[in-house]
């Protein structure tokens, strides 16, 4: 064979062979990568699988009765209570309630409003000073329709943010012909919140809440002087009674008045409370009229109660402006469940029964 032949036949399995090599590395490269993608997204699922998603952190229970953290300002309303159990309307809109004596031996409520819009409120009556004590401390503007000699010149002296019906009240207050005078007065938080801002009251406030509440429940069973409280009476006067019965379903204390149920007006239902507060105080005449005095700017005795169970605690008070301070017996101050409390000022001369 000649040189040129021998030459041109090597070149030709030169060249074989280098696309017979190039062929097996590109099928060697392609597999390999395909390899080394299914090994990626394995890894990747592996990794999906073993890294859970971060849940969203759960919303922070808030209060059901009252925000704590609204600055809307307090209205707060005497109510009048001489007239039968089943004559109120508005007061399941009122998160705080505190009760009184007053003249021969009946009682004042005063029902505390925050963030409502309840359209009747009554019937509506006249102030008693001492209720000052309570309104200033909860920073509320002071709805009434009249007033006694002692009222008048405190609320004067201490500039309190007063929405009177026989002065000042604009049309705030209405009353109902069907209705005897003067039980017959009333109102909502529309028509006083209106009078307010015509007075050029503060509608607003910086002043936190009289008690702290919680939306964990508050269980006294397991206080070392706690006691079973099912059923409650407080008397005011041989004719005056308050009580309450506990209701295990609702977990709510239901109120009577001089043993009868308190019945809502307009819905029908029974007043319920899920707190309790009796406040012993001693008080005393100061004139022929029989006008009242609460001795309350010091210190004093009382219980808290809360579903079914009664604890004894201590009060104290010292100015009529600051909050009343309520501890238990250890010297710890006493937290509310959410709920609509009632405070019951009774005089020092009765005893208060808890069974």
């Amino acid at each position: 064979m000649s040189k040129g032949r021998r030459k041109k036949k090597n070149n030709f399995y030169t060249v074989v062979l280098i696309v017979g090599l190039g062929l097996l590395l590109g099928i060697s490269l392609w597999l390999w990568k395909g390899e080394s993608k299914q090994e990626l997204a394995s890894s990747e699922e592996a990794s999906q699988e073993e890294v859970e998603p971060t849940p969203s952190p759960s919303p922070t229970p808030k209060l059901k009765i009252v925000d704590p953290d609204s600055k809307s300002r307090p209205i707060a309303v005497m109510i009048d209570t001489n007239v039968g159990n089943n004559n109120h309307v508005g007061l399941l809109d009122a998160y705080l309630q505190y009760e009184a004596v007053v003249e021969g031996g009946l009682t004042r409520i005063m029902a505390i409003f925050k963030d409502q819009d309840t359209s009747l409120i009554g019937p509506i009556r006249s102030s008693r000073h001492y209720f000052l004590d309570y309104a200033l401390e909860n920073d509320a503007i002071y709805a009434h329709y009249g007033w006694s000699p002692y009222a008048k010149t405190d609320i004067a002296a201490l500039k309190v943010n007063n929405i009177n019906g026989m002065t000042n009240g604009g049309s705030a207050y209405w009353r109902d012909k069907t209705i005897a005078s003067p039980h017959n007065v009333f109102t909502s938080i529309e028509k006083l919140t209106t009078r307010a801002k015509e007075l050029k009251y503060d509608l607003t406030t910086d002043q936190g809440l009289v008690f702290d509440y919680s939306v964990d429940a508050i269980d006294l069973d397991t206080m070392e002087d706690a006691v079973e409280a099912d059923s409650v009476l407080v008397r005011y006067s041989p004719t005056q009674t308050r009580g309450y019965t506990y209701d295990s379903k609702n977990q709510v204390y239901l109120r009577e008045m001089n043993g009868s149920a308190h019945i809502d007006k307009q819905s029908k239902k029974q007043l319920s409370y899920k707190n309790v507060i009796i406040m012993q105080i001693e008080n005393i005449t100061l004139d022929t009229k029989e006008h009242q005095d609460l001795k309350n700017i010091k210190s004093g005795n009382g219980y808290f109660l809360t579903n079914g169970y009664s604890v004894p605690i201590k009060w104290s008070k010292s100015s009529r402006s600051s909050k009343t301070k309520y501890t238990y017996l250890d010297g710890s101050e006493i937290v509310l469940n959410d709920g609509r409390t009632f405070v019951q000022i009774v005089p020092t001369t009765y005893k208060v029964s808890i069974e």
